[in-house]
């Protein structure tokens, strides 16, 4: 699994304005916006994609079109279009690549991210369920599902639940460390917006 393909670019503050947002709708009883996905970044790196090596993925594809059956050619080139932030090109190279290795996990779930940043939550969604679906303690898969329920489809239950998980199978990991301050987070604007007068249904999930 690529460094990068945690969606682990929602600061505190981002994700804050997310929950903001969702407790604001049920106030008004007017439809939650969907957040944008925010740029990716590794985590604690606030330093800019490298820039995309267009005479390397030229030699790849012209390698992964001369042996239509070599998985990790078909890795790498997604690998090297999500490095640098091309996410609409990885996309058919990571799809290429499950097409011959269904069960790879890491590569399902980097495209799932793919998909996400390129504003398809509910197709991330349901290719992280395929990760799942192979190896259902995967912790990253379940961090990022949090995340997309969040950012994506503005499904505050949905994605505590998911962070949940993620403390619970893994809570020194930095994704279980991450997913308890973005808890942290739900249940502080919870309880602010229940404060405020909105009313049950803040999505602690659980």
């Amino acid at each position: 699994m690529k460094r990068d393909s945690l969606v682990f670019a929602i600061s505190g503050t981002f994700f804050g304005l997310i929950v903001g947002w969702i407790l604001g709708s049920q106030v008004t009883g007017r439809p939650a916006p969907v957040a944008a996905p925010p740029a990716v970044q590794a985590a604690a790196d606030d330093t800019a994609p490298p820039p995309l090596d267009v005479q390397r993925a030229t030699a790849l594809e012209q390698q992964a079109n001369a042996q239509p059956g070599d998985v990790t050619v078909r890795v790498e080139l997604g690998n090297l279009y999500f490095d640098s932030e091309h996410f609409d090109l990885a996309i058919p190279w990571y799809e290429a690549a499950l097409a011959l290795a269904p069960s790879d996990v890491n590569v399902s779930t980097d495209l799932a991210v793919c998909y996400y940043y390129t504003n398809q939550p509910e197709r991330a969604l349901a290719q992280l369920d395929r990760s799942l679906a192979v190896d259902p303690n995967h912790v990253k898969t379940i961090f990022n599902q949090g995340i997309i329920r969040a950012g994506g489809m503005a499904d505050l239950a949905g994605a505590s639940e998911s962070f949940q998980r993620v403390v619970a199978l893994a809570p020194g990991s930095p994704e279980g460390q991450q997913a308890q301050r973005l808890l942290d987070s739900i249940a502080d604007h919870a309880g602010r917006g229940i404060g405020a007068g909105a009313g049950a249904g803040a999505g602690s999930g659980g």
